[in-house]
């Protein structure tokens, strides 16, 4: 089975971004794909290079990065909620004229029609918070 998954919860406010990262490491565990993962509202937060968790917490950016390097994942974040929230790549800094740009390396910027794609080449969108 292929899944897509929308995530509308930021990494440490609530269960719900741990939550959709453990579901795709299950769902890959079992042998399922992973079309897309695409955050939403205050799941942008995902992307943010910025993150720092204390030491005893885990690095929820950092995993998803690192589990979209491992089994080539496309971790794709609402442009139009992320520069709302200040997270931003290179060219939309540029953009803005803001001094810096904080997207995490291998997430991507991009609008609500690479999650309605999502829906139409998955069997199922799966979504975590809301």
């Amino acid at each position: 089975m292929n899944f897509s998954l929308l995530v509308y919860a930021a990494p440490h406010s609530r269960q719900a971004a741990e939550t959709a990262y453990r579901f795709a490491v299950a769902a890959l565990a079992q042998g399922h794909g992973i079309h897309r993962v695409f955050f939403y509202g205050d799941g942008v937060h995902n992307g943010s290079a910025l993150a720092s968790p204390p030491q005893d917490e885990c690095d929820l950016p950092a995993r998803w990065q690192a589990l979209a390097k491992e089994h080539e994942l496309d971790l794709v974040v609402c442009i139009a909620a992320a520069v709302r929230r200040g997270v931003l790549d290179a060219n939309e800094a540029r953009r803005y004229e803001k001094p810096g740009h904080n997207l995490r390396e291998g997430f991507e910027l991009s609008g609500l029609g690479q999650l309605a794609e999502a829906a139409i080449h998955s069997d199922r969108l799966i979504t975590f918070g809301a």
